[in-house]
């Protein structure tokens, strides 16, 4: 018998998990949206039932996740805390996609209290997410540990800007990236570091690119492995230049106080692109018997086509990978009451899942 999942969120990403859930033909998708007529365009592709939801009221939500199995939040960061304590009264189990780490706090919180079988899965898209997933299985290789480094990026494959830069996600949660402050261990402390800062430049297979700290990708790494490493850091990658123009804007103008003027700015002078490229690049040093090593994983994830539409690399990774984590929790393969850390997620069985199969071998 088909699973019901109540995804919330029709835009970018809830159209992907819409279609990969669909489309496995194990599960019925009933898909929730405050926009009625972005509703009816999804329903006229992907034969989802639809739901129109305001997610800031909480009878609403209850309704809608009334004989769901799950639910999943495709949502700006600011509802979630809602939609989580809807799921917890429902007495559904509960994943998202959030960066931003107060939202987090809140969803663990809200998880102390869940039911028996019941679990909080936030931070289930790429980074957070899958990178979390990727780097704890290779430090899980050593015997003991030195550094991580995370990096990941969505990058456009034809940039044609001063930015070297398109829209290709939340542009909400692109300003938290570049505004909020940022989580790392340095020197075996758990500290907070600022954004924008710890500019690097590296070259994977001939191609430049730098790289910068950003808020909200290690998810619940830092206390995962605090105690265990000297060095844990998070970056986002961007064509080289990007990052001098970013500063710029966000301290020279300021706008970083500004965030409703910089968002207008960004969805009305940068286009958002379809033709573009995940990459995601994680190292870690260590020892193992009794030898210092470093080991690289290094993905690149394209635009494909999926039930005759292209679909943007980003759509495809961030849908993925919540679809994953959902697909074996449903399974059996993930256990437990509460709330779920993504490192808890065995990367073995993430990439041999059938949605997890979405991230290509690595290169």
């Amino acid at each position: 018998m088909a699973s019901t999942i109540l995804v919330l969120g029709a835009g970018r990403i809830g159209r992907m998990i819409s279609r990969l859930l669909i489309d496995s033909g194990d599960y019925e998708v009933r898909l929730g949206d405050v926009d009625a007529t972005g509703l009816a365009r999804v329903k006229e592709r992907i034969p989802v039932s639809t739901v129109v939801i305001d997610a800031n009221q909480p009878d609403q939500l209850r309704s809608a996740m009334s004989g769901c199995d799950a639910v999943v939040s495709a949502l700006s960061y600011r509802q979630n805390p809602s939609v989580a304590q809807a799921a917890l009264e429902t007495g559904i189990s509960y994943f998202d996609l959030t960066e931003d780490r107060d939202t987090t706090v809140a969803v663990r919180a809200l998880s102390a209290k869940a039911k028996l079988g019941q679990v909080f899965v936030p931070q289930c898209g790429l980074a957070p997410g899958f990178v979390g997933i990727l780097a704890n299985h290779i430090a899980l290789w050593f015997e003991k540990l030195d550094g991580v480094r995370m990096r990941v990026g969505a990058l456009p494959q034809f940039p044609t800007n001063a930015m070297s830069y398109n829209l290709t996600w939340s542009t909400d949660g692109l300003i938290n990236e570049y505004c909020n402050h940022c989580e790392a261990i340095v020197d075996g402390k758990r500290i907070e570091v600022l954004p924008l800062e710890g500019l690097e430049n590296f070259t994977l297979d001939g191609v430049r690119y730098e790289a910068f700290n950003t808020s909200g990708g290690l998810g619940t790494l830092c206390e995962t492995l605090q105690g265990k490493c000297r060095e844990l850091n998070y970056r986002t990658i961007r064509y080289p230049g990007h990052h001098e123009l970013m500063r710029f804007l966000l301290t020279d103008l300021r706008l970083a106080d500004r965030r409703e003027l910089l968002r207008d700015v960004f969805e009305n002078a940068i286009p958002v692109t379809f033709q573009d490229i995940v990459v995601v690049f994680c190292t870690v040093t260590g020892w193992r018997r009794g030898q210092l090593i470093e080991k690289s994983e290094a993905y690149r994830i394209y635009p494909k086509e999926i039930g005759g539409e292209i679909w943007s690399a980003i759509q495809i990774t961030t849908a993925a990978s919540v679809c994953a984590v959902l697909d074996l929790f449903l399974t059996g393969a993930i256990t437990g009451t509460g709330f779920i850390r993504q490192e808890q997620v065995l990367f073995d069985q993430f990439i041999s899942n059938r949605f997890g199969q979405w991230y290509r071998e690595p290169q």
